[in-house]
């Protein structure tokens, strides 16, 4: 989706009273949606994970979260689109996250204050690598077809920001979970469906800028997801792909894959 103003990287981040995280059952991963792209992934063994932390978006229950919450390990970025950078430069100061995404859109939060000493090779990458997180959790970078751009601030010049990303998260013994970031339907797909075993597809169906509910039940036939967690819809009147359409198209092309629709601030174990 096109830029939005970016006023979340002007704020400052002070400790506010924590927002606990559940620990997590154990041998189970557990995803939290905070709406529109934005969830955590939290590993049986406690690694925290945002993804595209623009907490504060409309549909949020709290729109404070991430100035509440207690611990983030790393930030996934899928690209610079100021819906899914969000809040993750505050949050990244917070809680010393590392972040990890394309080269080009990690200098460019470095330059609009992420800690440089967060934001190294090391979790830099860009479409094909895999970055071993920790000895339980691993991240490949698969394509997404989108574009790219990042703006500090109203006043700063709009960047380039590479390609658009999606990325694979495997958790040794637990689920492997799929963020398709913004994107259309692409063959490519079927690829990443060939490589990895994807239990849980965290899908784009609103439309207007991604794949609509019949692109999304494409895509995760291509994949072969066990689950679809519908997201990137609602959140403004021009994303109106609905998990119910998805469920409908899901069945009309006989897919194997069920939807696993989650309410914003609601986590599940998988």
């Amino acid at each position: 989706m096109h830029r939005l103003a970016l006023t979340t990287l002007a704020l400052a981040a002070p400790a506010l009273a924590a927002w606990p995280l559940a620990a997590p059952a154990a041998g189970k991963t557990e995803i939290t949606w905070y709406g529109h792209a934005a969830f955590t992934l939290t590993t049986p063994k406690g690694t925290v994970i945002a993804i595209d932390p623009w907490m504060s978006n409309p549909a949020a229950k709290d729109r404070e979260a991430a100035q509440k919450i207690e611990k983030v390990n790393y930030i996934l970025i899928t690209h610079g689109h100021s819906d899914h950078v969000g809040d993750a430069v505050a949050l990244g100061v917070r809680t010393g996250a590392k972040l990890v995404t394309n080269f080009d859109l990690s200098r460019a939060l470095v330059a609009a204050g992420y800690p440089k000493e967060h934001a190294t090779a090391t979790t830099a990458g860009n479409i094909g690598g895999t970055i071993q997180l920790t000895d339980e959790v691993s991240v490949t970078i698969v394509p997404a077809l989108h574009s790219s751009t990042f703006q500090k601030d109203e006043a700063s010049a709009v960047q380039a920001t590479g390609n658009p990303l999606g990325f694979v998260i495997r958790v040794a013994g637990g689920p492997t979970v799929y963020h398709t970031g913004d994107t259309e339907v692409t063959s490519d797909m079927k690829l990443v469906g060939d490589r990895h075993r994807v239990d849980v597809m965290l899908a784009c169906i609103g439309g207007h800028f991604t794949m609509d509910p019949a692109g999304a039940a494409l895509a995760a036939t291509l994949v072969r997801a066990r689950t679809v967690v519908p997201m990137h819809f609602a959140t403004f009147p021009l994303l109106k792909g609905t998990p119910a359409a998805l469920a409908k198209e899901l069945k009309a092309r006989g897919a194997k894959a069920t939807v696993t629709e989650m309410q914003v601030g609601e986590t599940r174990a998988f």
